[in-house]
């Protein structure tokens, strides 16, 4: 029997994954997750997110500071007021 020609095509690549969901959708999944908070300073703020609200005040608890990737500082709690907040990403995949 003959062989059928292959296509010199190529076959397209698969599609990327995407996100789906609102910002709204994003901080609600991580409530009770490890959060990096990083403020308009360049400060970070780890630890797990204890609740927000609208204007982006945050709760954290077990929170580690981090200036220039060092731990500087070890907190129970941490209130950080939502004006001084540049992003919220999740520590740990979702």
């Amino acid at each position: 029997m003959p062989r059928r020609p292959t296509s010199s095509r190529p076959h397209p690549p698969p599609p990327l994954p995407t996100t789906t969901g609102s910002p709204t959708d994003f901080l609600k999944g991580v409530v009770g997750k490890r959060v990096v908070v990083r403020l308009t300073s360049g400060v970070d703020y780890r630890g797990v997110l204890s609740c927000l609200d609208g204007y982006m005040n945050i709760a954290l608890e077990q929170t580690e500071e981090h200036v220039n990737g060092a731990v500087t500082n070890r907190y129970g709690d941490a209130f950080i007021r939502g004006n001084n907040v540049l992003y919220i990403s999740a520590a740990e995949p979702l």
